[in-house]
């Protein structure tokens, strides 16, 4: 597989670049709709490290653009006063949209601070809650459960839902679902995730290795595969059919490996070197229905599983 032969879901255009705008936050809708947060430049400013579109930092309050494409046709939403540090993207029923910071605290009285913020379709705040710290990966489901999966610094932070390694959660705020055990170790960091139909996978590790966890909302039904890629950044599942990707930190290209579900594992059958069209960094994989996103620079393509 070469550069040009991945297929191109959107890149930030020229003249969008020229106009001081910069894509920051993005996600792909469970219909495969992409949606990417611009935020102009002059609110902008960015440390050495880490490197990349992760790197930059938006001084508070600032107002924003959300870019929905989804095949030929595209739409934009102002976001006005956006006075939070987002680190995730999501897309709800009812065009409404999820902005989230995957850090929290708590405040004089002891209480969590609040790090995630519903949209309505125009781009209005509607509420606001609190989802755990230290959120590596953030997904939404086709009824509007919102998925997460946390970092060691959550796990051990005293969060209750944050403890637990992964989430479920619903528009208010109010957790719906926790492993309660039913995953083969405790996590110890959250990697990707991605949804298949009705189903949600989160892609974690700990001491005894990587794992993909299925999970079925409407049972909250639990099954898990041993990865045969260690800390993935990139998942997409169909069916039996697995690809995964594990990026060369700001390097041009990524390695794809393809696999298959058998019993309780996951068995690689294929692994490819690929070069792609920009720098990947952190936070550049989604899956959704057998596809993988992945962000490469400016520009977003895709790899089918």
């Amino acid at each position: 597989m070469t550069i040009n032969e991945l297929p191109v879901t959107w890149r930030l255009s020229p003249e969008d670049a020229q106009a001081g705008w910069r894509a920051l936050w993005w996600t792909v809708g469970p219909d495969g709709e992409l949606a990417v947060m611009l935020v102009q430049r002059r609110y902008l400013s960015r440390d050495k490290y880490p490197r990349g579109w992760v790197g930059w930092h938006a001084q508070m309050p600032f107002d924003g653009e959300l870019v929905i494409t989804s095949g030929q046709e595209q739409r934009r939403i102002p976001v006005e006063g956006i006075d939070m540090r987002p680190s995730h993207l999501a897309l709800l029923p009812g065009g409404r949209f999820l902005l989230a910071s995957g850090r929290t605290g708590r405040d004089a009285e002891g209480n969590w601070r609040e790090n995630a913020v519903v949209y309505s379709p125009e781009g209005r705040q509607q509420g606001a809650f609190c989802l755990g710290d230290d959120i590596p990966a953030l997904v939404t489901d086709r009824s509007g459960g919102i998925w997460t999966a946390y970092g060691d610094e959550g796990i051990y932070g005293g969060h209750p839902e944050s403890a637990a390694g992964m989430a479920g959660w619903n528009t208010r705020g109010v957790a719906t679902w926790a492993p309660k055990g039913r995953v083969p170790d405790w996590p110890l960091q959250g990697c990707t995730a991605a949804t298949e139909g009705e189903s949600v996978w989160l892609v974690w590790y700990s001491p005894k290795g990587t794992f993909l966890t299925r999970i079925t909302p409407s049972t909250g039904e639990v099954a898990s595969y041993r990865s045969p890629v260690n800390k993935p950044d990139g998942f997409a599942v169909r069916g039996t059919r697995v690809v995964l990707t594990s990026r060369d930190h700001y390097k041009r290209r990524t390695t794809v490996t393809r696999a298959e579900l058998v019993g309780d594992v996951c068995v690689a059958t294929s692994q490819e070197r690929v070069r792609v069209p920009g720098r990947v960094v952190m936070h550049c994989g989604q899956g959704r229905d057998g596809t993988l996103f992945l962000r490469a620079g400016r520009t977003w393509v895709r790899i089918e599983a």
